[in-house]
């Protein structure tokens, strides 16, 4: 069974950096796609970061290039995001999502889904 389990987030004020983590259980991540998402009250839930499996090309949305870094860690089933510079507008929950097909930064993409952490980023 595929399973994602994200972790990391926190309170942090404007201008600190968080690390968020996201643990796979159930597929590896050789074979499969992995993207950030986030979705703040009331907005549309938008995706952050991805990542190709095939490659290892990692793609960011505009507004967290130069800020927010997406890695993983095959040994240990792992993706990660670096948070620096954090903005209050980056408030909001963070999924991780898979997909063994799917890529990119459009939540249709990814079959499967994390159950979020939230960060807040006081101004």
């Amino acid at each position: 069974e595929v399973q994602l389990q994200a972790s990391g987030g926190g309170l942090v004020q404007a201008g600190g950096s968080l690390r968020l983590s996201c643990a796979a259980s159930g597929f590896t991540f050789d074979n499969y796609n992995i993207a950030w998402f986030r979705q703040a009250p009331g907005k549309e839930r938008e995706g952050v970061s991805c990542l190709r499996s095939s490659d290892g090309t990692i793609y960011y949305r505009e507004s967290v290039k130069g800020r927010f870094t997406m890695s993983s860690d095959n040994a240990k089933n792992t993706v990660y995001l670096q948070m620096n510079s954090l903005k209050f507008e980056d408030t909001a929950v963070y999924y991780c999502a898979t997909s063994r097909w799917g890529w990119g930064l459009r939540p249709h993409e990814y079959d499967y889904w994390g159950q979020g952490t939230q960060v807040t980023v006081s101004s």
